[in-house]
């Protein structure tokens, strides 16, 4: 149900930050779900660019008996959903500057008794967000469980992470960026052309007349474009034409051609895209907003990536989309790394997004297990449910990290290893690397840090030297290419700890010897065909391949199942008795211990 409250303003008015000045400001806003008293439980969503509060369920007009749920983000938001309304109250207001209740040009002047239209003043996206936290401070929050964004939302949920950073535990930025690519100004620009070369427009002062409805609908149907991706354009229409419009008389072909209309498809979408916006959205507003976020660039305002990021305290999620190309995996991963430079909690995951930029509101699937996982993730050590062997292998791994150390986990699979070093008196910072989505949504919700990439080949990607020490627990021999790896390994880290299954072991070599078959144990689980191992090596397999890079690889520790394992381990034979070792690897071209045959 929709709220209204009016903001009471300092003396003098609300002041703006580009000079302007608001008498009164009125927020229209919907809560779903119940609120604790402090705000505690608040998840407070920022909407996409011409979207309003109304993020889920019925609007008071519309039959619930009858009648689909209209909230834009429905899908996520409710009952065991990605937003778990059983858990959060989600709160959604209007925009300042917009036209769907909140104080915009379109509204009434009180001092002037009609609309502001050209008189409204710029505003920026920092003027918003003061806005937004004025409401949950006349509300009573405090504290946010979260601030949500996608899109334009998700640069007012970074830009309020970044101006009041204690106002939330956890920011979720999906399908957006720090600021506009040039291409995406572009597109705005000529948008913005459309609607003033109207001749309804009228500077602005268009409202006891006829509005400047044909620019305001060009406007549409061009950014509508850059919502969509050309394969989502291609599977939905192709070069289909329109059959019913194909059937017309000769009379009304000779319209069309002399309007150079075509039969396409997808003109006759993007006709309806344009006819349907221009009756519930404003030119005055249009042009405001997207001027506030084409401006928008914290990188400007602080000088660097970094030294913006460096303000935020929340745990951030970032989301980006293979098929949106209006904001691109290369700024998405920019700004993970500035997060990854200034030691921020930062986890990032690039979903299927074929349809386009618009597939964060129409296929979210996966977006929805990933928002879930990060925003009731625990803090809290999970309760071990490790066996006794798993419990032991950790406890080694972990003993090796000096305390407070800066860990990169390479294929840090559901995050086990990460959680440990996290809450284990080791009291580690760290950043997991993972491309299974799976395994991310397990990792997430132990809170664990985690960045989907390509493992193999993206190494190269990071940062040099941020970590103290980079992880690679039973990774190393399931990558295509672990030369890559090795390449890059010592440039993002100090050095390297290093576990994997031995395949010199006694138990491997007796049953290829005596059945003539690819084994089976405990550290190989698998049948020869479905087998993630693809690099089986040895321990001196691996000596020789750490020389090769000039590497100095050290046993630490090893461990067998079998006591004749055991034995030859004891007596020096670590080749031939080690199940599996961890080593740490260093720079430098040292001679490592001989272990055995």
């Amino acid at each position: 149900m929709p709220q209204d409250v009016r903001l009471e303003p300092p003396e003098g008015g609300w002041r703006l930050e580009r000079g302007g000045t608001l008498p009164e400001i009125n927020v229209r806003y919907e809560l779903v779900g119940r609120p604790e008293p402090d705000g505690s439980n608040v998840v407070f969503i920022c909407h996409a660019l011409t979207g309003d509060a109304h993020v889920a369920g019925w609007r008071p007009e519309e039959d619930p008996a009858k009648d689909k749920p209209s909230g834009w983000w429905d899908g996520m938001v409710g009952p065991g959903r990605g937003i778990d309304t059983d858990r959060f109250c989600v709160l959604c207001a209007n925009i300042l500057g917009g036209c769907s209740g909140t104080t915009g040009p379109g509204s009434i002047n009180p001092e002037t008794g009609e609309p502001y239209g050209s008189a409204f003043p710029e505003i920026t996206m920092g003027d918003i967000v003061d806005v937004f936290r004025a409401l949950t401070r006349r509300l009573g929050f405090r504290r946010l469980a979260a601030v949500v964004g996608g899109s334009f939302g998700g640069m007012l949920a970074l830009e309020w992470a970044i101006r009041h950073p204690q106002d939330m535990g956890r920011c979720v930025l999906v399908a957006t960026a720090a600021s506009l690519n040039t291409q995406a100004l572009a597109f705005d620009i000529v948008g913005r052309q459309a609607i003033i070369q109207d001749p309804n427009w009228r500077h602005g002062e268009y409202y006891k007349g006829a509005r400047p409805v044909a620019g305001l609908a060009s406007a549409r149907r061009l950014a509508h474009i850059t919502y969509l991706s050309q394969a989502g354009m291609d599977a939905k229409f192709g070069r289909e034409k329109r059959e019913e419009w194909l059937s017309r008389g000769q009379d009304f072909h000779s319209q069309m051609r002399r309007d150079f209309k075509t039969y396409f498809q997808i003109e006759s979408y993007l006709e309806y895209q344009g006819q349907k916006f221009v009756r519930r959205f404003d030119a005055n507003s249009y042009l405001q907003i997207t001027r506030a976020l084409d401006a928008y660039d914290p990188e400007e305002a602080f000088g660097s990536l970094e030294a913006a990021v460096r303000q935020i305290q929340a745990k951030v999620l970032m989301v980006s989309l293979r098929g949106d190309w209006l904001f691109t995996k290369e700024q998405a991963e920019r700004f993970v790394h500035a997060c990854l430079r200034e030691r921020k909690d930062i986890s990032y995951c690039r979903l299927d997004g074929v349809m386009g930029h618009d597939a964060f509101l129409t296929h979210i699937d996966e977006l929805k297990a990933v928002i879930q996982a990060f925003l009731t993730a625990t803090d809290t050590r999970d309760p071990s449910t490790l066996d006794p062997a798993q419990a032991r292998f950790y406890k080694d791994f972990s003993r090796q990290i000096p305390e407070g150390s800066r860990v990169l986990d390479i294929g840090c699979g559901d995050g086990t290893l990460l959680k440990q070093l996290a809450t284990n008196q080791r009291a580690a910072w760290g950043i997991g690397l993972e491309r299974d989505l799976e395994k991310i949504v397990q990792a997430l919700h132990k809170g664990v840090n985690v960045v989907m990439t390509n493992i193999d080949t993206r190494l190269h990607d990071m940062p040099s030297h941020l970590f103290d020490v980079a992880v690679i627990s039973h990774t190393i021999q399931v990558l295509r290419r672990p030369d890559l790896m090795m390449q890059q390994l010592l440039r993002v880290a100090d050095w390297a700890l290093i576990a994997f299954p031995n395949f010199g072991y006694i138990g491997m070599r007796s049953q290829l010897f005596f059945l003539g078959r690819m084994p089976r144990t405990k550290e190989f689980p698998f049948d020869w065909f479905d087998t993630p191992n693809i690099h089986n090596c040895t321990l001196k397999d691996f000596y020789d391949f750490s020389r090769k890079f000039g590497l100095k690889a050290t046993l630490l520790c090893s461990h067998s199942a079998s006591w004749l394992g055991k034995l030859l381990s004891a007596l020096g034979l670590k080749n031939l008795g080690a199940g599996g070792v961890i080593l740490r690897l260093t720079a430098g071209n040292g001679k490592e211990t001989r272990d055995g045959r």
